[in-house]
């Protein structure tokens, strides 16, 4: 499989550097065999569309985070906050689809941020990616637990402290996310498809028997926006995107990156804006926009049960609640996936230990890199059940810190890469004299990145807000400093690695291009000049520092 130096099989560059070869019986050979490679062609769109969606949550985004927002921030018009924010993914996804055509990397916002800003920046923006998205997935497992726990209170009479469930539900996913990644999207894909179908339901019913007020249309008068709330608002609703950009995550395990990805971007963004903005407004037809906000901070978190009961019935209201639990444990494990891969891809560029860069024989999948997450997830939730000292059935471990604070930090990270990754597409194609020709979509890039930034700003400044800590509280700088501290490390790190190793550096972001580069510098001689017939390595783009 593997081709060595021989060359009797050879390679070739997909455009933006796949750099993989057909091997026998059209298999995948890379220079470093097929273990450095994750199983191309296994995800199509509609398996990649429900796998970055699942991870939407958007039974959990209904019905925990739209509540939670009317209740907390008083934001009567968020279902025009949706409205405007997906103009603003719409902006990003221009640039950051373009990208997609040009590099082809489980690595994603990191190997975009290293092609268009350099590999120090790349290798910071890597160990932010880790960063954020393990805090995302491992918060989940705190309020995964405590539904479980009271669901098997409620209906089996079986008690349970949250951990029980939340630990059981780490090894699941580890299991799962080990395995391949079509039959990931098959399950993922079947429990979105059953949450899309019951909001769906609920929504047409709060439509159908509205509040006092009627399909009042005030929600998207731009009057409602005004509040102290605003920002900490707008950082809850951008929470509630997060997924789509997850797409490029994948596209070494399409069959067609160049399509496949920009789609599925585009159509995540179209449907979450529509879909949560629609759902949040019927939340406030249901119980009339003038009362929306008291309404939710009298039910909380159990609004949407307490709407749908009257008009569904108390069946319905159980199976909500049921499918609740299953999308929660959908977009636990489609973060997980994530995670996974950004893993395996630093491995495979020497950012992290290279055995992380390996996948299984059996799946193709990224079996280490899984299995660090698995252990991480662990160990945090071990740490957070030795810290609860709370009643059972208490909700304070499990929800309000660990679920809430790994959420807000985890989003804080996602929206610093998303910046970031703007203004990376900008430097990427002016640096490849492409600027007049994306001139449109460097414009889409600049204004997404700007509007990221004043988001970013109100995340940093409302954060005590965000994760329910009084006013100069130390949790307020200690939970944001988690993402200035790995972009630190991996800044020093690419710093060290420029010094120490240029060779690993320059491959930071290049995916498997970087190993038609070292098959080439294998073939040369031992005096640096390149054999007969052999690619010279010095006729590849430099790539400067940013």
């Amino acid at each position: 499989m593997a081709t060595g130096s021989s060359g009797r099989t050879s390679s070739a560059t997909r455009p933006g550097g796949a750099g993989r070869a057909a091997g026998p019986g059209g298999g995948i050979s890379t220079f470093k065999g097929q273990e450095r490679a994750l199983r191309a062609g296994r995800i199509g769109t509609p398996g990649l569309l429900l796998s970055v969606l699942a991870a939407s949550a958007p039974l959990m985004v209904v019905a925990g985070v739209m509540v939670t927002t009317y209740q907390v921030m008083g934001i009567v018009g968020q279902p025009l906050l949706f409205v405007i924010l997906g103009i603003v993914m719409a902006l990003f996804s221009v640039g950051y689809a373009e990208m997609s055509r040009h590099v082809h990397n489980a690595g994603a916002f990191y190997a975009y941020i290293a092609r268009g800003l350099g590999g120090t920046v790349g290798a910071g923006a890597s160990f932010v990616a880790l960063a954020a998205y393990s805090a995302l997935q491992v918060g989940i497992y705190g309020i995964f637990g405590f539904e479980v726990a009271s669901l098997l209170d409620r209906h089996l009479s079986l008690h349970l402290a949250w951990w029980v469930p939340a630990l059981l539900g780490v090894l699941l996913t580890g299991a799962l996310g080990a395995l391949k990644i079509d039959l990931n999207a098959k399950v993922l894909g079947v429990l979105l498809v059953i949450e899309v179908a019951l909001i769906v339901v609920f929504d047409i019913a709060f439509a159908a028997a509205p509040g006092p007020q009627g399909l009042s249309l005030h929600a998207f008068d731009p009057a409602t926006l005004g509040g102290a709330g605003l920002g900490t608002a707008l950082c809850f609703a951008v929470a509630a995107f997060v997924g789509f950009e997850q797409a490029p995550v994948y596209a070494e395990e399409t069959s067609r990156p160049q399509t496949v990805v920009a789609r599925v971007m585009f159509l995540a963004v179209g449907f979450v804006a529509v879909f949560f903005a629609l759902s949040s407004w019927l939340i406030g037809v249901a119980t009339g926009p003038g009362k929306v906000v008291a309404a939710a901070g009298d039910a909380g978190p159990g609004l949407i049960f307490a709407l749908t009961d009257p008009r569904l019935g108390t069946t319905f209201t159980d199976i909500l609640h049921l499918f609740f639990v299953t999308g929660i444990f959908a977009s636990m494990l489609s973060f997980h996936n994530v995670v996974a891969r950004y893993a395996f891809a630093m491995g495979r560029e020497g950012l992290l230990p290279a055995a992380l860069g390996r996948t299984a024989k059996s799946s193709g999948a990224p079996a280490l890199g899984s299995l660090l997450q698995t252990v991480i997830s662990l160990l945090v939730v071990v740490g957070f059940t030795l810290g609860d000292t709370g009643p059972a059935g208490d909700p304070t471990t499990p929800v309000l810190k660990l679920f809430t604070w790994g959420g807000n930090v985890g989003a804080l990270g996602v929206i610093a890469l998303m910046a970031t990754a703007s203004v990376a597409v900008i430097a990427f194609f002016v640096r490849r004299g492409a600027a007049r020709a994306q001139a449109g979509r460097l414009i889409a890039s600049g204004l997404a990145a700007l509007a990221l930034l004043v988001v970013l700003g109100y995340a940093v400044t409302d954060f005590d807000v965000l994760v329910a800590a009084e006013k100069g509280s130390a949790l307020s700088w200690l939970l944001p400093a988690l993402i200035g501290l790995a972009a630190v490390i991996g800044l020093v790190h690419g710093r060290v690695l420029r010094a120490t190793r240029p060779a690993v550096h320059a491959r930071i972001g290049l995916g498997n291009e970087a190993f038609q580069l070292e098959k080439a510098a294998r073939a040369s001689g031992a005096d640096g000049t390149p054999a007969p017939g052999a690619a010279d390595p010095s006729s590849q783009p430099a790539r400067k520092e940013g």
